[in-house]
């Protein structure tokens, strides 16, 4: 068992913390303030060949898989889960053509998001169906006009990069809407110039400004035979098992953020003669954070892993969930323990303490509620998926 990440990762890890370092944590503030999207960093993610880095070589990227992705993220998200997200976003929605696509789609629609030439969304949660997957709206029905294509029309919500997207991965049922049938759910790649596409709102958020979050409508949209993925619900699901360790990435860089920013506060404030972190009391809460955070690193880190391996399947669920929930639970707390260590003064804009503290909550419902993820891992060990004998 090799706990030592490969040199080409090691140094992988060193690159993007020099990045984040110089170039992301002087615009972090600012990217929140102002909740203007960051052309100036995806510019240096795309110099530094950092946007592609889970597209097999093949396709443009650079192949260091879900494990490079995760690194990256972890080290960008430290001052930034803007950032973290727009990392992100080179592999939530090319999952599915990675997993399911045909080798045209792959040629068509890959290398573009590994140059940086093109960006994507990912389309699934609705009005009425966030968690509820099964509930979606969204209908796809054949077109007559079009042997092999389809019509599709429905409303998505929360979409992430939505306004920025060049294409998005559409997840649509065919047949009766009202019916729950997992095999009447399809994905389709919906480039974002096609007639009947609007992007009418933006959301106004709470935290992780800078990347819109936007509503997709689809009305009467016409998808070709070779838009078509398919896949079934499955296919929605291997997609968000593979992103587990890669949201749980963002909390994780997140926590490590937070707490390191809060430590340094403690060491310089002084209070009844001395200082801060002179107390144990602090020191005993900087310690069970870090305890947590260092937890969340090897459930991470081994949910990569796992995905890496395509284990990302049924069976792997528990272990790939548990990732997601610990380690942007730890981000909850940890921001929340900034706040407090630095008291009155982490609550006020002087200090990034209260934006880690906004962002961090996104963490625990997008791609999966916490609860959500408890729920997959109970059901796991109900049916001996986890299990220890």
């Amino acid at each position: 068992m090799d706990f030592e990440l490969t040199d080409e990762l090691f140094e992988l890890q060193q690159s993007v913390r020099r990045l984040a370092q110089d170039k992301i944590r002087p615009r972090a503030r600012e990217i929140d303030t102002t909740s203007t999207y960051p052309q100036d960093i995806f510019e240096e993610f795309k110099k530094a060949d950092l946007l592609g880095l889970c597209i097999p070589e093949a396709y443009g990227g650079s192949g260091a898989g879900i494990m490079g992705l995760t690194l990256a993220i972890e080290e960008v998200t430290k001052y930034s889960n803007v950032l973290g997200l727009m990392l992100l976003l080179t592999r939530l929605p090319t999952g599915p053509i990675m997993i399911a696509g045909n080798e045209d789609q792959k040629q068509r629609y890959l290398p573009g998001i590994a140059s940086g030439a093109q960006r994507s969304a990912f389309c699934l949660s609705e009005p009425g169906a966030g968690s509820d997957v099964a509930g979606m709206k969204t209908r796809a029905t054949e077109d007559p006009d079009h042997e092999g294509g389809f019509i599709l029309n429905g409303t998505k919500c929360w979409i992430s990069g939505g306004m920025q997207a060049d294409w998005f991965v559409v997840f649509a049922k065919f047949g009766d809407p009202a019916l729950r049938h997992h095999a009447n759910i399809w994905g389709f790649i919906v480039d974002a110039d096609t007639p009947g596409v609007s992007r009418p709102r933006v959301d106004k958020k709470m935290g992780v400004k800078g990347i819109d979050t936007a509503e997709i409508v689809f009305d009467q949209v016409k998808v070709g035979p070779r838009q078509v993925i398919g896949g079934g619900f499955a296919l929605a699901m291997e997609s968000l098992n593979a992103m587990r360790p890669i949201v749980a990435a963002r909390g994780l860089g997140l926590a490590e953020g937070a707490l390191m920013y809060a430590t340094n506060y403690v060491k310089e404030r002084e209070a009844f003669g001395k200082t801060i972190a002179e107390f144990q009391g602090i020191q005993w809460e900087i310690a069970k954070c870090a305890t947590e955070i260092e937890a969340a690193r090897f459930l991470t880190y081994r949910a990569a892993w796992l995905a890496d391996q395509g284990k990302y399947t049924k069976e792997y669920v528990p272990m790939l969930s548990m990732a997601k929930y610990y380690a942007t639970e730890v981000a909850v707390k940890a921001s929340g323990l900034a706040v407090q260590l630095l008291g009155a003064a982490g609550y006020m804009e002087d200090h990034p303490t209260e934006q880690y503290y906004r962002d961090a909550r996104q963490l625990t419902i997008v791609e999966g509620t916490s609860q959500i993820q408890l729920g997959l891992i109970a059901r796991g060990v109900l049916g001996h998926d986890l299990w220890w004998d």
